[in-house]
């Protein structure tokens, strides 16, 4: 054991340590004698605790071992855990009692699979890895980094790294460096994985921009490690361009294929390639985008088949290109509407829009300035259920009656299925479209909403929505459980909607299931029709009684929906809500009043037609009204949404409602004005951006051909990867024309860029949409690389060793490093001074009698010292002879003749007994007073004793006399030398 000082200079303290002593002793002049003593003792000791704390003395304990850390490396181009596990296994059996060993996983991060012990393995044959790491990337510097540091409170040892040394990230030698300067070395196997059969495509080079007819070349790098035959595929929007056989040779292939650009708008291509008995499929795909620039591209979605003749004329008479589908052909993928420059929605229900691509629409708008536009019809806006919607906030307006009174009072039962089947998300979202429709109505409207399993029960008896939050909280208490029977749920809103005042009654019933009892159900459909109720009934997925619903619904002059996407159940009830009453459909004949029209008013300076319904809605805030109806509400409505625009026209284009419109001349040169209002604005700031992967870091490159684009200081980019999460970066120019980002991706993927001016806190304006890809992750890879070499410049770096991979018991053979075992009493040290300063305290300002306060422990002590000397002179008396015994009492009776007088025993005789009794004792308690005036204490006698038991005086004599006479005598030498005087007297 040792003590060692990590700031020794501070010893240098203590030199006026002891000045400041010497100073104590001459100045300190209030205290005395064992006061002062303590009180400076006590001082400098204190001061001598704060040095010692200063100087950071620390006492330790010096001992050799062996510590080591194996690091493993388990990326996915390893795929050797077993092997790993094994080999660290049969080296941790090999090791000594005393070696201490710790174990780490790495790939892009590092986790401890177990700290440093001296404990076995659990595993008999090999490691079994647990910690979950990223396995996407090589990055060997993360688990050195943890390994190193695990190490440092060991006192240092030596690292095994056991990977290919196919890093794909991050800086292994950088943090071998480093660990040279900690004194810790790097060992390294070569873990040989690499995979037998594997072909991948490196790249795929397309042009960024291609014009309309352009003939242009697809550039295909493929990796293999075979050769042989394979089949290359093209992808153009997920639409095969070809298929193609191709011969492959071992290394890297490079192959050229042309297409011509038709379509214009923004595409993204895909290739694939197909090699029998590829070991490894993540690495066979590759992505690219282009820009095709040339007539613009019009997606039409019709509610209606063959409904959009008139939509369809427009365009191909201004030679813009159209697509018309259905809302069922809707993409899920939000880069397949960036390929267009503005979408229709041609009379279409929300119920038929499933949640995600409803999302993506009102995405592509506001985030890639593609344009939107409805077109009216009972089959949209509000009736078409659009309420809180993404398009309705992407509409420039409301889809319901703001502030209107003249709506009929209504009374809406809602009936849900709560059973166990509508676990699964479907009663979340059938809780979601009852709250929506709460939303919808007024605050005079009565609603009641039932929930039924094996027999239904009022979540929300009838009431008026006075306190409408109440009422949403009890619906969002409903929770699913039960069997299904739907009878007596229907009889129970029938009942309850019977009891209402209101002037339109209508019942929602939902279900995904069927009844577990067979009722006449027409008695409630015939007497809901008696009382002006009607029936609306919601399948929800194949299991539904879909007949039975049907029927309810035909009978009770109701409408029935299925469904197979739960996602469209707020839009089934939002647009049952609004169908409760006809105002939304508003049927008069109105010549159209000229509003904010702006440059569209040489549109119609000649005149408008007449129009004879539409749907009322109700205009947002900030939107510009173009065309107004007698009743205030919008006709023609457009506004901004983000970086796109967007246009509502509130009648229909089929001639139902809008015969003369659709009979009118400039009908098509009209709307195609309208369709054109809404395109991107791309010309405004044609940026191209470009993308490097470096691990997990992506430098996204923004070019600019705009003049003066290198002095913008605010140009930003909303990122957007495939699962629809953006992100806004701020670029930064580096050069002029260019400027950068750094975007962190883990994920491999397709990745959409609106540029353009804005900044964290408003929307992009006149934005240009880019794309780039984050292709599979490096680790995929063929690796021409050596990692051996990288291997061995690890080891020599740290002054390591290469081990062999087949003899893992070399592992903990190293020479054993001296450690120190630093104990810190840096507190106990405090703690100590503290007390002591305490202590100082109490002896300077505290006037204690120590001897008072010593007393009881004094006196205990003085009783035991006592007795024990006692029995040794006791002890010693009665090993004397005879003759001593009787030599003490001569003596003793010479002593009482000389002090009574009497010269010798005949003159006592001579007396004749004249003395009493009471002489002798006076005579004898003199000699008594004598013996204990001149006994030592140190060999007390019997006498002594008795002498004081029968006269008090010989004891306060004692007392007197101890500490002079104490040593002096032994065994009766003070009454040799009283008999002695005696004699001189005589003669």
């Amino acid at each position: 054991m040792g003590f060692q000082a990590e700031f020794p200079l501070a010893f240098l303290l203590l030199l006026p340590w002891l000045l400041y002593i010497v100073w104590m002793f001459k100045m300190t002049l209030r205290l005395r004698g064992r006061r002062k003593i303590m009180s400076i003792v006590t001082r400098s000791i204190i001061l001598l605790l704060l040095i010692a704390i200063a100087a950071q003395v620390q006492p330790f304990i010096e001992r050799e071992q062996r510590s080591l850390v194996f690091v493993a490396d388990r990326s996915e181009s390893m795929r050797a855990d077993k092997r790993i596990g094994k080999w660290i296994n049969e080296a941790w059996t090999a090791k000594e009692e005393a070696d201490r060993g710790g174990i780490i996983s790495s790939g892009l991060n590092a986790a401890v699979e177990r700290t440093v012990t001296n404990e076995e393995l659990a595993g008999d044959t090999e490691f079994n890895f647990q910690a979950n790491v990223n396995r996407n990337y090589t990055d060997l510097s993360q688990g050195l980094q943890l390994a190193g540091a695990m190490l440092q409170k060991e006192g240092g040892g030596h690292i095994v790294l056991l990977s290919d040394g196919a890093e794909n990230t991050g800086d292994v030698l950088r943090q071998a460096r480093m660990l040279k300067n900690a004194g810790i070395s790097v060992d390294v196997v070569d873990i040989n994985t690499s995979v037998v059969t594997d072909t991948s495509i490196e790249e795929l080079n397309v042009p960024a921009a291609l014009k309309q007819g352009e003939t242009f070349t697809f550039e295909i790098a493929i990796n293999s490690t075979i050769a042989g035959q394979a089949q290359l595929r093209l992808y153009a929007d997920d639409a095969e361009l070809s298929v193609s056989d191709i011969q492959l040779e071992r290394g890297e292939n490079r192959y050229s294929l042309q297409s011509v650009a038709l379509d214009p708008g923004f595409h993204r291509f895909r290739a694939e390639i197909f090699t029998a008995g590829d070991e490894q499929p993540a690495n066979n795909t590759a992505h690219a985008f282009s820009r095709v620039s040339g007539p613009p591209n019009v997606l039409i979605v019709e509610g209606v088949p063959d409904s959009s003749a008139n939509i369809e004329a427009a365009l191909q008479a201004s030679v813009i290109r159209y697509e018309t589908i259905m809302p069922e052909q809707l993409s899920v993928e939000l880069a397949q509407y960036a390929a267009y420059d503005s979408i229709i929605l041609n009379n279409v229900s929300a119920a038929r829009i499933a949640e995600k691509p409803m999302e993506w629409i009102a995405k592509a708008v506001s985030d890639y300035g593609v344009g939107l536009m409805m077109v009216g019809g009972d089959e949209s806006f509000g009736l078409g259920g659009y309420f809180k919607t993404p398009v309705e906030r992407a509409l420039p307006v409301y889809m319901d009656l703001q502030g209107r009174k003249q709506i009929p009072s209504l009374g809406l039962v809602l009936v849900i299925d709560r059973s166990g089947s509508m676990s699964d998300g479907k009663l979340d979202l059938a809780k979601e479209a009852a709250m929506r429709t709460i939303e919808l109505l007024r605050d005079t409207d009565t609603v009641g909403v039932v929930a039924f399993d094996s027999s239904p029960w009022w979540v929300v008896k009838p009431t008026k929505l006075t306190d409408r939050q109440a009422v949403l909280d009890q619906i969002q208490s409903i929770q699913p459980e039960g069997g299904t029977e739907i009878f007596s749920a229907l009889n129970e809103g029938y009942e309850g909607l019977n009891k209402l005042d209101a002037q339109r009654k209508h019942m929602i019933l939902l279900t995904d299931g069927q009844s577990s009892t067979n009722a006449n159900y027409n008695t409630i459909t015939d007497a809901m029709n008696e009382k002006n109720m009607t029936l609306s009934t919601v399948a929800v997925g194949e299991g539904a009684d879909q007949r039975l619903l049907e029927q309810l619904a035909k009978n009770a002059k109701g409408r029935y929906y299925f469904t197979k996407d739960e996602s469209t159940l707020p839009a089934i009830f939002s647009r049952e809500t609004v169908m409760m009453s006809r105002t939304y459909v508003v049927e008069q004949t109105f010549t159209p009043s000229i509003g904010q029209a702006g440059e569209w008013s040489s549109l119609w300076r000649n005149g408008l037609p007449a129009i004879h319904a539409y749907i009322a809605t109700t205009p947002k805030e900030t939107a510009e009204i173009a065309l107004w109806t007698p009743e205030g509400d919008p006709l023609l409505a457009r506004w901004s949404y983000g970086s796109g625009r967007t246009v509502a026209w509130t009648s229909d284009l089929s001639g139902k409602w809008s015969s003369q419109w659709v009979q009118w001349a400039e009908l098509p040169k009209v709307f195609v004005d309208w369709v054109k209002w809404t395109f991107p604005q791309f010309e405004r700031a044609p940026y191209s951006i470009t993308a490097q992967v470096n691990g997990t870091e992506a430098k996204v490159t923004v070019h600019s051909q705009a003049e003066g684009a290198g002095d913008d200081s605010k140009l930003s980019a909303a990122i957007l990867n495939q699962e629809g999460v953006s992100e806004r970066k701020r670029l930064m120019p580096v050069a002029p024309g260019e400027f950068e980002t750094k975007l962190t991706v883990t994920e491999p993927g397709v990745y959409l860029a609106q540029i353009g001016q804005g900044d964290s806190h408003s929307s992009i304006q006149n934005g240009n949409t880019a794309g780039f890809v984050i292709p599979y992750s490096p680790e995929y890879r063929i690796a021409n690389q050596d990692g051996l070499k990288l291997l061995e410049q690890v080891a020599a770096t740290t002054s390591g060793r290469i081990l062999d991979p087949i003899d893992p018991k070399q592992a903990f053979q190293f020479e054993p490093i001296l450690t120190r075992q630093v104990y810190n009493w840096t507190h106990g040290l405090l703690v100590a001074a503290l007390v002591l300063w305490l202590l100082d305290i109490a002896i300077r300002r505290l006037s204690i009698s120590w001897n008072r306060v010593f007393q009881p422990l004094i006196q205990t002590f003085s009783r035991k010292t006592k007795l024990s000397i006692q029995r040794d002179n006791e002890r010693a008396l009665s090993a004397h002879s005879s003759s001593s015994v009787s030599r003490l009492k001569e003596r003793k009776s010479e002593a009482v003749r000389f002090y009574s007088g009497d010269n010798h025993p005949r003159d006592r005789e001579e007396k004749g007994q004249s003395g009493d009794a009471s002489g002798n004792r006076d005579d004898e308690k003199k000699v008594n007073v004598s013996i204990a005036r001149n006994t030592s204490l140190q060999v007390p006698t019997k006498e002594v004793e008795r002498a004081q038991e029968n006269d008090p005086n010989v004891a306060r004599e004692l007392d007197s006399n101890r500490v002079n006479l104490q040593g002096k005598t032994e065994n009766g030498a003070t009454i040799n030398r009283l008999l002695a005087a005696k004699n001189r007297k005589k003669r």
